[in-house]
């Protein structure tokens, strides 16, 4: 308990500090809200999907895709954040207080899930805007939406212990925001959530299948009901829910294991 209400309060603090500067949850809402409309109007004629070329079809398919990329792409915020705390000093201004050393980062991490919550919520509103649907293939419903988003939201609280590690490790926020956002770009876009995996080499299509972030954009397809749901032997693919779940938590695990230890490495 005493563990959780220390995290709660470093949460309220990055809250706070978060009102405080809107433009950190201004330019986080901008960029997802790019990719929705020029992957939409750019690529959405296109790219085949089930030997459709349809707009709308890929349209449907793409945006579980741009959901997983964006609650990912907070890793670099949270990875910037700490980075910066370290550099201003704030290790030497907790070490005093008789707190549990992981409610840093767990608070930091909490208030970056929030900060996650409101950007997808934004998101969504866009995508509906332009056209998305929910049940575009296959019949939904509210429970079944509801699960995926909270998958979503897991990944994303997974991926910022990654980004609290790279933060850590780090001397400065502006290496932080690089190192926590370079190493994205090959875990989201050699996946199923922009192209149909099924289209790749045979070897680059096992990378793809396996990667933690296409178990989630799976899982999400068939929880929405929206087409694009890749027919593999793969594991993760057969069972996408369960391996969402699986690496989510395994993320978790590891990583918040690291971080603890490079926190308190740092603090000795």
């Amino acid at each position: 308990m005493s563990m959780v209400a220390d995290s709660l309060v470093i949460a309220r603090r990055n809250l706070i500090r978060m009102t405080r500067i809107p433009e950190m949850v201004l330019f986080g809402v901008i960029q997802p809200v790019m990719f929705v409309v020029l992957f939409t109007y750019v690529f959405g004629g296109s790219m085949s999907i089930g030997g459709s070329t349809d707009p709308d079809v890929y349209k449907n398919f793409l945006m579980a895709g741009i959901f997983a990329q964006t609650v990912t792409f907070a890793t670099a915020g949270s990875a910037a954040g700490i980075a910066d705390d370290m550099q201003k000093g704030l290790v030497d201004r907790f070490r005093s207080l008789p707190m549990a050393r992981g409610a840093v980062l767990t608070g930091r991490t909490v208030a970056d899930l929030v900060q996650t919550c409101i950007t997808l919520t934004v998101l969504a509103i866009v995508a509906l805007i332009v056209g998305w649907r929910t049940g575009s293939a296959e019949p939904t419903n509210a429970g079944r939406v509801l699960g995926a988003f909270g998958l979503l939201l897991l990944l994303g609280y997974a991926f910022t212990w990654i980004g609290a590690l790279i933060g850590l490790a780090v001397r400065t926020p502006e290496a932080a925001t690089s190192g926590g956002i370079i190493w994205l770009f090959p875990v989201t876009f050699i996946s199923n959530a922009f192209v149909d995996s099924s289209q790749m080499t045979p070897w680059l299509r096992h990378i793809a299948e396996w990667n933690p972030f296409s178990a989630t954009v799976q899982a999400c397809r068939e929880l929405f009901g929206n087409p694009g749901v890749v027919q593999s032997d793969a594991w993760p693919m057969q069972h996408p829910v369960w391996a969402s779940l699986i690496w989510s938590a395994l993320i978790v695990a590891i990583f918040r294991t690291l971080a603890v230890r490079k926190y308190r490495a740092a603090e000795g």
